[in-house]
């Protein structure tokens, strides 16, 4: 089988903590932030400045989580008021 074709595993997902139910239930979400966890320890993928304030700490925020790859860097200020305020709040920006 190549590279290429090997379909991600499920994550095992056994216990009842309150994280493992949240995980559970939110099995797209925590699929794509462990995309990105593997991209980012394979070098696929580099951490970025916060898009809105050019902090250096950063999070990885997904628009869609069908596309665990395309992330959007924001600090974690800006990534908390991103999803209180809602996506419009820092819109995506258009490439000059």
């Amino acid at each position: 089988m190549t590279e290429n074709s090997k379909t991600p595993r499920q994550p095992a997902l056994k216990s009842e903590t309150r994280q493992t139910n949240w995980r559970r239930a939110n099995l797209a979400k925590y699929t794509a932030h462990l995309a990105v966890q593997r991209a980012l320890v394979s070098g696929a993928l580099q951490k970025q400045s916060c898009e809105v304030c050019g902090s250096d700490a950063v999070d990885a925020h997904h628009d869609r989580y069908d596309e665990p790859l395309n992330v959007r860097w924001l600090c974690r200020r800006h990534h908390v008021r991103l999803h209180r305020g809602g996506e419009d709040m820092f819109p995506v920006r258009q490439s000059e």
